[in-house]
């Protein structure tokens, strides 16, 4: 799986690959055009809800990251088709979080690698 995350913020480069914008709200600052954008998918996004809740508390961090877990369940299918094309291609995810380690990306890169790891692999000679 070729995957990674990026703040959008930082100057699109051609190993970004296939650049998913993966905020609920449209980055400030930021205009549409130069953004590099090949896809934008606000419903991957925490709810309204859990980002003002989590409000980027880092105390908050780990009981947002299960939280937000558990409303990616609900996007199987949009996951589904992430992971489909980070088989096959570099996949990007951008956010505009300013910090790296604590922000929805990680957590939706953490669920991206874990559904990878839990397909079926094919077995030799099956290929």
């Amino acid at each position: 799986m070729n995957l990674g995350i990026k703040r959008i913020y930082e100057k699109p480069v051609r190993r970004d690959g296939y650049r998913v914008l993966v905020d609920r709200l449209w980055p400030r600052g930021v205009k549409r055009e130069t953004a590099a954008l090949n896809e934008w998918l606000p419903e991957v996004a925490p709810t309204p809800a859990l980002r003002e809740w989590f409000g980027h508390d880092p105390q908050h961090w780990r009981e947002f990251r299960q939280r937000y877990l558990v409303e990616l369940r609900a996007h199987g299918a949009l996951l589904d088709a992430l992971w489909e094309r980070a088989s096959h291609e570099r996949v990007t995810l951008l956010y505009a979080a300013r910090d790296k380690k604590m922000n929805h990306a990680v957590v939706l890169e953490e669920a991206l690698r874990a559904r990878a790891a839990a397909a079926p692999q094919p077995r030799s000679g099956d290929e």
